[in-house]
């Protein structure tokens, strides 16, 4: 993939966001959000993983970890969703840790406890991002 091809694939992303928030409003559980994300998602051709567990590497062992994230589309972009009042370091340096572990190059952090899905989404890139071709 190319740089433009994720940066697309997040702009999709985060409409098809915005869709499911504009159907079902804040105050839900996360879970809720992230099944219809999916459901939103798929329903626009999209390859979605959920809750998908992966192994990470220490000292040259691969580890069975617990570790699960909530969507991996097109397996390239790790969507963390949230229902909470205010996003907190520790939700950020989670997506960041897990695009690292998994070595892709975008995570979007979508808290669906807002009015604005648009200005509550953080976007992150990490070294694969940049390692990737502009178009």
């Amino acid at each position: 993939m190319t740089k433009k091809e994720v940066t697309q694939l997040s702009y999709a992303i985060v409409g098809c966001a915005i869709t499911v928030h504009k159907v079902l409003g804040p105050g839900l559980l996360e879970s809720v959000y992230e099944k219809c994300l999916r459901e939103e998602l798929s329903f626009k051709g999209y390859q979605v993983e959920t809750q998908k567990t992966f192994q990470i590497e220490y000292r040259n062992c691969i580890i069975n970890s617990e570790l699960r994230l909530d969507l991996l589309v097109n397996d390239t972009v790790i969507v963390e969703v949230k229902s909470v009042e205010s996003i907190l370091p520790i939700h950020e340096a989670q997506l960041l840790t897990y695009m690292r572990l998994m070595k892709k190059p975008q995570g979007l952090l979508i808290n669906f406890f807002t009015k604005n899905i648009t200005k509550s989404t953080k976007p992150f890139v990490n070294e694969h991002f940049h390692a990737l071709n502009e178009s």
